[in-house]
């Protein structure tokens, strides 16, 4: 990863912080999803305990190019002050981001209660260690482009380290492998 974007959110009183990210990332979802592109990858520079209005695109020069040739953001560009390409600096850490998922889900219950093999006490144990091993990390709420239901993706912040580690990403900008440059 050489080179990145910068998209600076610029919420208003009508659209919140949270809800242009989701929507920031929701664009950068399928600008992803119709490049069926696996080496742009995505971070939170200042990700502490919510993600922040920084949102960064991290990959080679030639693939941000194209990446930017389209106007991916549509309606949502005027909310954004969006950097040129730029080269990312010397000597930085890295890291990996990546989704993390709840194994116990409310899903998963009423498939587990479809099927007819638990009981009453043992659906209410379920919800109980559920919502006892909830997730406390940070997330986007995307609206699914195949059957339009939002849905939650948390991420998950590897340990930083001095070395780049290669590899692809999601279309979501993701990895558990793959590092970005952290700055």
């Amino acid at each position: 990863m050489t080179h990145y974007i910068d998209i600076e959110l610029k919420p208003t009183k009508e659209l919140r912080e949270n809800i242009l990210l989701n929507q920031v990332y929701t664009a950068f979802h399928k600008r992803l999803y119709d490049l069926n592109s696996n080496n742009i990858g995505v971070s939170f520079p200042q990700y502490y305990l919510r993600l922040g209005k920084l949102f960064r695109i991290h990959a080679i020069k030639d693939v941000l190019e194209i990446f930017i040739l389209e106007d991916w953001l549509g309606e949502y560009t005027k909310y954004c002050k969006i950097s040129k390409i730029l080269v990312v600096p010397q000597n930085v850490q890295h890291r990996n981001i990546s989704r993390i998922q709840q194994n116990m889900s409310e899903a998963k219950l009423r498939r587990v209660i479809k099927r007819g093999n638990i009981s009453q006490e043992e659906i209410k144990q379920y919800r109980i260690k559920m919502f006892q091993g909830g997730l406390d990390n940070p997330y986007v709420e995307l609206k699914s482009m195949s059957n339009g239901q939002l849905h939650r993706r948390f991420i998950k912040f590897g340990d930083f380290q001095q070395n780049e580690i290669k590899g692809t990403f999601d279309l979501f900008g993701l990895s558990r492998n793959s590092t970005i440059p952290c700055f």
